[in-house]
């Protein structure tokens, strides 16, 4: 189908010849449309091609990709001739093609924004983790407080029966250390004492001396003075949570922690020999 010429029409402005070949290329248009509607064609930008069919009269899916990407380069590169023709027939100019934007733009928009919903997803992730080991230290944290509760109400209960295991707790406790060392320490106790805390030695050196050992630990004066916890300073050499600082503060000095954790010094033999 040939479009008609454009009627010749009196000198008008730049603007006036401007929309006529617009108005041109809009008349243009529609007739492909049509053409299109009739013969099935496929159209692409401002051009519009007949799609190869097969005898039962469908389209191969190879001819219909081919043409329709030979149509869309056309549609970028090629220029549409005007309907006005010359004195010789020729076109009287050429329109640019226009570009159109499809739904591909709106699938491209969705695929942009998918690293961005992936970083949200890996953030949410990542806080989800992290909320879960904040959950665990708090119930670390409340585990622990409530063994150190328990363990406090033990301790208040030995303090308050009264004996060597009282002594013993309250000044393990005094002195910032394990319970676990109750058990060396009550053996040294009961090897030095037998947990009497007014005992005194008075057949060895020291007693032949004028410095008898004393007290559960069996310290003499000047060791009580210098080993004594300064909270006990005050107190007399036999008191019982007095007199075991004095003594394990003293073992600790000369002997290191493993000996109270050993119940004292053993000989050769395996036997007690006091610290």
């Amino acid at each position: 189908m040939t479009a008609a010429p454009l009627a010749p029409t009196a000198p008008t402005s730049h603007a006036t010849r401007a929309m006529s070949r617009g108005a041109a290329a809009r008349r243009a248009g529609t007739r492909t449309a049509a053409t299109g509607a009739t013969f099935g064609v496929l159209a692409s930008g401002a051009f519009a091609a007949v799609v190869p069919t097969t005898l039962d009269g469908t389209a191969t899916q190879a001819d219909a990709e081919e043409t329709t990407q030979a149509t869309a380069l056309a549609a970028f590169e090629t220029g549409i001739p005007s309907s006005a023709q010359t004195a010789d027939g020729s076109p009287s100019g050429y329109f640019s093609p226009v570009s159109f934007e499809h739904s591909g733009a709106a699938t491209g928009a969705l695929q942009a924004a998918a690293p961005a919903q992936d970083a949200d997803l890996a953030s949410l992730g990542k806080a989800h983790e992290i909320a879960g080991k904040i959950a665990e230290e708090h119930r670390k944290a409340a585990e622990a407080e409530s063994k150190r509760q328990a363990e406090l109400a033990e301790l208040e209960a030995l303090k308050s029966k009264g004996g060597v295991d009282s002594w013993i707790a309250s000044a393990l406790d005094h002195m910032g250390l394990s319970q676990s060392y109750s058990s060396g320490l009550k053996r040294i106790i009961m090897k030095e004492s037998n947990g009497n805390p007014d005992a005194i030695n008075d057949w060895d050196s020291n007693a032949a001396a004028g410095n008898p050992s004393e007290g559960l630990m069996q310290v003499i004066p000047s060791t009580f003075d210098a080993y004594v916890h300064p909270d006990f300073a005050d107190r007399e050499i036999t008191d019982p949570v007095a007199n075991i600082t004095a003594g394990v503060r003293y073992m600790i000095d000369r002997y290191g922690l493993e000996t109270l954790d050993a119940g004292g010094r053993t000989g050769s033999h395996g036997g007690y020999i006091g610290y």
